[in-house]
């Protein structure tokens, strides 16, 4: 059972950890490229904010974005911002992320994300989580797969393996690290291909944020996954 509760803290805890290790750059280090193609950090930080801002909305039931061009303006713009601006807009972003998601709500309620996606209103939290743990590692900045929070990247590969499953694109594939497995890809017509490797590699895989080079693989090739 979802606890957006406990996600609404974990998105504060993880939200400070950020703020704490941004707050070690300076200006210059804004502009230097984050390990997403084509943004420098300054765009990661500036996403991050806006992202913020459009979950309030999905909460309080208005559109995620005013639309994709928007979005992508938006980030554009905030991003040659100097360090102590994003800081500020970081803290404020969050603060009324944080002040939507304890007002009194239906959490059980059905909630409209971009591109016609839908999810319960309950996972909001989670899905900002996300954002903010992925993107702190997108920076570059001393912060790894392998140092968030346990419970976050089994989640994480949990409802990434989820949104694979199905896909007739992704053949039958069993994850594991050892201990625990998912299942994904297209239903069972054959022997399943097993990915087996540390949760942060199986994360950083599922994710797109690592190649697969380091994981173990029987039965086939890796697969390939498209994109999220």
């Amino acid at each position: 059972m979802i606890d957006h509760g406990h996600d609404l803290a974990s998105v504060q805890a993880a939200t400070e950890r950020l703020l704490i290790a941004v707050g070690k750059l300076d200006n210059a280090s804004v502009t230097q490229p984050s390990r997403l193609p084509g943004w420098t950090r300054g765009h990661v930080l500036a996403h991050l904010a806006r992202n913020a801002d459009a979950l309030v909305n999905v909460l309080e039931g208005r559109p995620m974005y005013v639309s994709g061009e928007a979005r992508d303006a938006d980030i554009e713009r905030d991003a040659p911002r100097p360090l102590d601006v994003h800081l500020a807009d970081l803290r404020e972003s969050a603060a009324r992320f944080q002040e939507s998601g304890v007002a009194p709500a239906d959490w059980s309620r059905t909630v409209e994300l971009r591109n016609g996606v839908t999810d319960s209103a309950s996972r909001v939290p989670f899905r900002r989580w996300v954002e903010v743990e992925l993107h702190h590692v997108d920076l570059g900045i001393g912060y790894e797969l392998e140092d968030l929070p346990a419970d976050f990247t089994e989640r994480e590969i949990a409802f990434l393996a989820d949104r694979f499953a199905g896909r007739r694109d992704v053949p039958p594939t069993r994850l594991t690290d050892g201990t625990r497995a998912w299942s994904t890809g297209r239903e069972a017509d054959g022997p399943e291909v097993t990915v087996t490797g540390s949760p942060a590699d199986l994360l950083g895989w599922l994710a797109g944020r690592r190649s697969g080079a380091a994981l173990t693989v029987d039965g086939g090739a890796l697969p390939v996954l498209p994109p999220l």
